[in-house]
């Protein structure tokens, strides 16, 4: 199930927004909205590997094959 949000943008947002979705960079402005929130979830996740990466607990790779 999908709940509605509606949302408020300045004039240029607006804009910016129907524009991405006339150049076909996006199918409609909600899936550039998901677009936007699924890499501001990938971005939490990254911040919060780079804090405990700092913190010493982190995995230092040696080379590709370390990621296996």
């Amino acid at each position: 199930m999908r709940n509605i949000i509606n949302i408020s943008l300045p004039e240029a947002l607006a804009e910016e927004v129907e524009k991405e979705v006339k150049e076909g960079k996006f199918a409609s402005k909600s899936e550039f909205f998901r677009h936007i929130l699924r890499e501001h979830t990938l971005a939490k996740e990254l911040l919060e590997d780079r804090k405990a990466f700092e913190r010493g607990e982190g995995k230092k790779l040696k080379s590709l094959r370390s990621l296996r």
